[in-house]
């Protein structure tokens, strides 16, 4: 399951993308006077894609038209994922794929952006000879001057992270998609510092985008038919703009900086009356970061969804103490419930570590006791695997057996799979608007959409219906993972 299917597909998941299958490739509008081909593919986050989506505006104006025959291309590029061991695998069979596709033509130039690229620069160029150019998430400016170098036959890289870099400049081109829903990125980088994440050292600190480009940018998509966006970030509720550099140095910021500040409730609400009817959707948060300003927006706008990616990763003190997240159980739970009160119809998701070093049977019933109680619509569950270069791989024994991570995991996606439908339960017998996102996988004759809360609805087509159109859909059943419904109405929009 590629990254846009657990998007838009509302389910339990153990992965939050299954790393063993190949990564998404995607197709532009050509340019007709462009002359070379680019193969890209993305793996990963949705970060990983938006900035897919800012390679492709760089190469498009340096003459590369994107394909999806990889046999014709003169530039293949993988976006890469280090977040998960079996991503790292998955690309290193991908690139070994290539290196004998480059055999037979010798013009082919194949690069490594993101993540991976960062992390083992030195491997790929040198050890295994995998790849001609390794350019890092800060560094796709240099992509033009870095094929250069490969076109004299030397190696190029660039994986040197930045302060200030966050693309605001760039028009991102809008990759495959169904011309409804967009990313747009807001923050890039992550102070956080949690011992099991590789982020921090793979795309650097946090900064922020100055809010007039992503006005622009989100009234551009609404002009161009989009009727959703997703502001993205490593942290979206981190979001701070003031003028004057990274939020870590937001202490020395002048008095009017501090005075005319831009944080991410403020952002919210900037975005919500800029483009009223477009639907808003914000990802990934953090706890310690989240504001009830944030849950303030949510309940006095209608256009910004009622739904939060809301990361925990442990339901135990002991554990979160362990990870070094910035929060305990007691804060956690606090939040969640000072959120429903202020947005009584709200969902929740959840990212959930079973398995971490030091792990005991009680900080797994402190887990599963947490997640009855926020009561989550869905997950993304993992058995923690060390990743190197993190602070848990250096000063942390992974001891808990294969066997015990693997039975808790199983234990966890259990009770996810239950709690998941009863949340669909209880949008049963109600009316809903839902955003027409496409056709149906199972049936060609049925829409899929989602409502305000993130959950997938089908329902059969009728005819004056199109993809964009938000309809008003009865739900009368449901699954584990997805609403059943006939329509309505059609909303105006």
């Amino acid at each position: 399951m590629n990254f846009r299917t657990i998007l838009n597909h509302n389910t339990v998941q153990e992965k939050y993308i299954d790393e063993t299958k190949q990564g998404e490739a995607y197709a532009i509008a050509e340019k007709p006077e462009n002359t070379k081909k680019l193969f890209l593919e993305s793996y990963g986050c949705q970060m990983n894609f938006s900035d897919s989506e800012i390679v492709a505006s760089i190469l498009n104006n340096e003459g590369y038209n994107t394909t999806l025959n990889v046999e014709e291309a003169d530039l293949i590029l993988l976006n890469t994922c280090s977040i998960r061991e079996k991503a790292e695998q998955t690309v290193r069979m991908r690139l070994s794929q290539f290196k004998k596709q480059k055999e037979n033509n010798p013009g082919l130039t194949v690069g490594v952006l993101g993540c991976m690229a960062e992390r083992l620069k030195s491997k790929f160029l040198e050890e295994e000879h995998l790849v001609d150019l390794v350019v890092g998430p800060d560094a796709y400016r240099d992509l033009p001057n870095l094929l250069k170098e490969t076109e004299g036959g030397s190696d190029a890289i660039n994986v040197i992270l930045s302060k200030e870099e966050t693309y605001a400049d760039i028009s991102p081109v809008r990759l495959g998609g169904n011309g409804v829903t967009a990313f747009v990125t807001i923050t890039r980088g992550c102070d956080n510092m949690c011992t099991f994440c590789v982020v921090p050292f793979t795309r650097g600190r946090e900064r922020s985008r100055d809010p007039h480009s992503i006005l622009a940018e989100c009234k551009e998509l609404w002009e161009n038919g989009y009727k959703e966006i997703t502001l993205l970030g490593q942290n979206v509720d981190s979001y701070l703009w003031y003028g004057g550099g990274p939020k870590k140095d937001f202490a020395k910021a002048t008095d009017l900086q501090k005075a005319t500040a831009v944080d991410f409730a403020h952002l919210l609400e900037m975005v919500a009356k800029e483009v009223p009817g477009m639907r808003i959707r914000f990802a990934t948060s953090n706890p310690q970061d989240m504001s009830l300003d944030v849950f303030r927006m949510m309940a006095k706008y209608d256009n910004i969804c009622k739904y939060v990616h809301l990361p925990v990763q442990s339901g135990s003190n002991n554990m979160l103490k362990a990870m070094n997240r910035q929060h305990t159980r007691e804060e956690y739970l606090e939040l969640i419930q000072e959120a429903k009160k202020l947005v009584p119809e709200i969902a929740f998701s959840q990212d959930m570590i079973t398995g971490f070093c030091g792990e005991t049977e009680e900080d797994h019933q402190d887990t599963l006791s947490l997640m009855k109680e926020v009561e989550y619509d869905y997950g993304y569950m993992f058995a923690y695997s060390e990743r190197p270069g993190t602070p848990a791989h250096k000063r942390m024994e992974d001891n808990v057996p294969p066997e015990v991570k693997q039975r808790r995991l199983a234990e966890i996606i259990k009770l996810q799979g239950e709690l998941s439908r009863k949340r669909m339960s209880s949008y049963v017998g109600r009316n809903h608007e839902i955003l027409i996102e496409g056709t149906s996988k199972k049936n060609e004759n049925q829409w899929k959409g989602r409502n305000s809360q993130n959950a997938v609805c089908v329902f059969d087509k009728e005819e004056g219906q199109k993809v964009g159109d938000i309809v008003t859909v009865f739900v009368y059943d449901n699954t584990q993972g997805t609403l059943l419904g006939k329509k309505a109405d059609i909303v105006s929009v």
